[in-house]
């Protein structure tokens, strides 16, 4: 899979927020941003969106202009759910993800 795949990149995510979570230590705001995973804002705010609909992240606040699509703000207080937990650990794709990709946990100090 690509290193901007979905599932790549929320797996990713998901892994860090969870690895945030055990840790006790807020998430980092560097990284939470599409610059830090190189994609296009939209595709960030798209990932956001559906992780927080679908119940896998909490903590963030969803907001709309004029009726158009929901987009994340404040996210420095981003947190896995037990939803998303179950989802990392149980997820057949991120099974096949999680020993080809560096953890963002590898990548800076936490």
């Amino acid at each position: 899979m690509a290193r901007d795949d979905y599932f790549v990149i929320s797996y990713k995510l998901l892994k860090y927020l969870y690895d945030c979570l055990k840790r006790g230590m807020p998430p980092n705001t560097e990284v939470l941003n599409s610059d830090f995973f190189s994609i296009k804002e939209e595709y960030w705010q798209y990932i956001l969106r559906t992780l927080h609909d679908d119940g896998y992240i909490g903590g963030i606040l969803m907001n709309a202009l004029l009726g158009g699509k929901p987009y994340a703000t404040r996210i420095d207080q981003a947190e896995i759910t037990p939803k998303g937990i179950f989802y990392l650990d149980e997820n057949s794709v991120f099974k096949k993800i999680k020993g080809t990709v560096k953890d963002i946990a590898d990548m800076i100090p936490l």
